[in-house]
């Protein structure tokens, strides 16, 4: 699946289509730790409105300084789609992005 540029989460929604598609969330700074390795990665999700989605994301967290990027192209399958990348990202990390709390964090 390919990915468009990347976007602060706060100002997403004015950047990304009301359109289906796969959204990624990261941190913008910092790592998470997962039982096989570190990622920045910390959300996956399918949704018929990337654009709609963005916006409920950044007003449940106002403060999260994420950035976020939306799949390029068609998607027919958005839910499907996204849950064949939360799949593929358990098995590399040994469990499913997670919005990280202190003792998640490590420095890059």
């Amino acid at each position: 699946m390919k990915f468009g540029p990347w976007h602060p989460l706060s100002t997403a929604a004015a950047q990304l289509p009301a359109a289906p598609g796969v959204l990624q969330v990261r941190l913008r700074e910092g790592l998470v730790r997962y039982p096989r390795g570190k990622s920045a990665m910390i959300h996956y999700a399918g949704a018929a409105d990337l654009s709609r989605l963005a916006a409920a994301l950044a007003a449940s967290h106002p403060a999260a300084e994420w950035m976020c990027r939306a799949s390029v192209g068609p998607c027919a399958e958005p839910m499907l789609a996204a849950a064949r990348l939360l799949a593929e990202f358990d098995e590399r990390f040994g469990s499913c992005p997670k919005i990280p709390g202190p003792e998640d964090m490590v420095k890059r």
